[in-house]
């Protein structure tokens, strides 16, 4: 008998593949809507900066006016002593967060919400931006191009944060050793390195060995044990010559 696959282990829940949650700070998501928010706005000051393992942005903690604090996605350049507004009535500051109701057509945003109330949802990667680029007069509804040049039209009760997330162009320095990009993976419990199943042996994998000819579709009857690869493929590869119009 062979050893079990990867998705296999991991589909255990074993500690090995599971997220260390209690290294993580928190979660990031926005105050529920109450009144003093949907009337005016709430003041708040930038009051410190946390690393969070569990992910690429730094968390930023702001203590409002009411007593109540808050923590967001950083945006780029804010620092401690800022000043910051929560609700519909707003400035556009830098690490604001407002309606998309309240925010000027080319706007950079983050932590945007998909629906209204679920605490944000979209672009919360380190440096990442959406960019409110119209709205419907008749519906009030708020078009948004997300970094995927993907538009999504939303309520424009929705909140996002604006600005840019912080740690733009960590992309740009390349890890340079494969233990280092490993360590900054496993800080996330990130499966890495990914193995082709061609690259096992024949112990280890359904499609390994030294013939390289196993075929990659299994049935969908296949037991777990095998059930790797192009589950009830009609066909695989790319299509070769003309096709048909």
């Amino acid at each position: 008998m062979g050893t079990r696959l990867t998705q296999q282990k991991r589909g255990k829940g074993s500690p090995t593949y599971r997220a260390p949650s209690h290294r993580f700070f928190a979660d990031i998501v926005y105050r529920k809507l109450d009144d003093a928010e949907n009337r005016g706005t709430l003041a708040g000051q930038v009051v410190g900066l946390v690393d969070d393992p569990g992910r690429t942005a730094l968390v930023v903690k702001i203590v409002l006016e009411n007593g109540e604090t808050v923590y967001n996605v950083a945006a780029e350049g804010i620092c401690v002593g800022n000043r910051v507004q929560v609700g519909r009535g707003g400035a556009l500051l830098t690490g604001s967060i407002l309606p998309l109701e309240s925010i000027p057509d080319g706007t950079p945003i983050f932590n945007v919400e998909a629906i209204p109330g679920d605490g944000g949802r979209m672009a919360r990667a380190g440096g990442a931006a959406a960019y409110v680029v119209s709205r419907d007069e008749e519906t009030g509804r708020v078009s948004v191009r997300l970094a995927s040049k993907k538009v999504r039209v939303l309520n424009p009760s929705c909140r996002a944060t604006v600005g840019v997330a912080a740690g733009g162009g960590r992309l740009e320095k390349p890890f340079k050793k494969a233990g280092t990009h490993a360590h900054a993976m496993w800080a996330r419990n990130k499966y890495y390195p990914i193995v082709r199943g061609t690259a096992m042996s024949a112990y280890d994998h359904p499609h390994g060995g030294k013939s390289f000819g196993s075929p990659t579709t299994v049935s969908r009857s296949t037991p777990p044990g095998a059930k790797t690869g192009q589950v009830a493929a009609r066909r695989t590869g790319r299509r070769r010559g003309k096709v048909a119009e």
